[in-house]
């Protein structure tokens, strides 16, 4: 029986995480949601990952929470938060993370991409928060991190109606960061990493701190954490190696007859 999620390493420190249930358009079971925080805990764990890219098998990213499941629960699950629990995990992964949708990202699926960083998608991928319709209201991380991707009004807008809408209107709104032919999500995705990967990886883990800690402190707390950060990266032998060869190209670059 195969894995309902698996986890492939990657050249440069990538990695990619895959829900494989394709016969339920890879529905967040509970077995699912199991499988994904071992799979976090595990590539974290492992030290040497510097991006990790989540997609669906099957051709499809994520279509929603399973609602065979989810009919059954009751107030005592709720307030397990056992999805939103799961998002705020992936959030809070020390390297950048990237969704790679095709098909659909709706319900707790969306809710999922927008946990992670940035979402590469295929232009003919569909996007939506349709829990209205089902009796329930998003409960994983929509009311509050879909707003600060698209602005209040938009969110308000596609949570209250629960209305679909199509890839290039999500990049246009700022919900999808990059659009790709259909196929062509989990290579554009691997792309994205690598032009991550290839920069100083603690750079990068402490740039994602620092953008994600700006959105809950002052002004005046984020100057302080960024100072700190910065000051952390000068001591660091990478940044004195990178500049070294910043400088050697381009003083050979000048020096090189016209």
């Amino acid at each position: 029986m195969a894995e309902v999620v698996s986890t492939e390493r990657r050249e440069g420190g990538v990695a990619t995480v895959t829900v494989n249930r394709p016969d339920t358009r890879n529905a967040l079971s509970s077995d699912v949601i199991a499988g994904l925080r071992a799979a976090f805990d595990d590539l974290e764990s492992a030290g040497d990952v510097r991006v990790a890219v989540l997609t669906g098998a099957g051709g499809v990213f994520v279509s929603g929470a399973d609602i065979s499941e989810l009919r059954d629960r009751r107030q005592a699950d709720a307030f397990r938060r056992i999805n939103t629990g799961l998002f705020r995990r992936l959030e809070q992964l020390p390297f950048p993370t990237i969704a790679a949708i095709e098909a659909y990202a709706l319900g707790g699926g969306l809710e999922l991409a927008m946990a992670c960083d940035l979402r590469v998608s295929s232009n003919t991928a569909r996007f939506g928060q349709p829990e209205v319709g089902l009796g329930i209201v998003p409960g994983a991380g929509a009311t509050y991190r879909l707003s600060r991707l698209v602005g209040l009004g938009r969110a308000r807008e596609l949570i209250f109606t629960g209305t679909l809408i199509e890839a290039t209107e999500a990049h246009r709104i700022g919900l999808v960061n990059r659009l790709t032919e259909p196929g062509g999500a989990l290579d554009g995705g691997l792309a994205l990493a690598a032009e991550i990967s290839r920069n100083s990886g603690l750079a990068v883990r402490l740039a994602k701190q620092l953008v994600g800690a700006s959105q809950e402190m002052s002004v005046d707390a984020a100057m302080a954490l960024e100072s700190t950060s910065q000051a952390v990266l000068f001591e660091d032998a990478e940044k004195n190696e990178r500049m070294t060869r910043f400088l050697d190209r381009r003083k050979r670059r000048e020096g090189a007859p016209s």
